[in-house]
């Protein structure tokens, strides 16, 4: 009996619901006329961002402190970075260093 009982408690707990993470989302960019597009995007600490150019000649992504670049993105081809820490990040294209925008991460929703 107690064993039973041992059992079946054990079963409720593993069947019990566990509080999930946020689900991480994905916030698009686009590289055009010589603009990334939006120009600041805000978004919640896992979030991930993909840039697209959508241009007709070369450009990148480097955050100024060099969290993280890209290689040369040719038209249609994108660039993905995973934002783990909140903080605001300025980036720019190196090729066209007039070109700059920003993320500002916000700390992830506790459950």
């Amino acid at each position: 009996m107690l064993k039973s009982l041992m059992f079946a408690a054990a079963l409720a707990v593993a069947a019990s619901p566990v509080a999930a993470a946020p689900a991480a989302h994905t916030v698009n960019v686009d590289i055009k006329n010589f603009m990334f597009m939006p120009m600041t995007v805000t978004i919640a600490e896992g979030d991930t961002v993909t840039w697209t150019n959508r241009d007709q000649i070369p450009h990148t992504v480097a955050e100024k402190n060099k969290l993280f670049r890209s290689a040369a993105l040719d038209t249609g081809d994108t660039y993905s970075h995973v934002f783990d820490k909140a903080g605001t990040y300025d980036y720019f294209c190196t090729l066209h260093p007039q070109m700059f925008a920003h993320v500002v991460v916000t700390p992830a929703k506790k459950k």
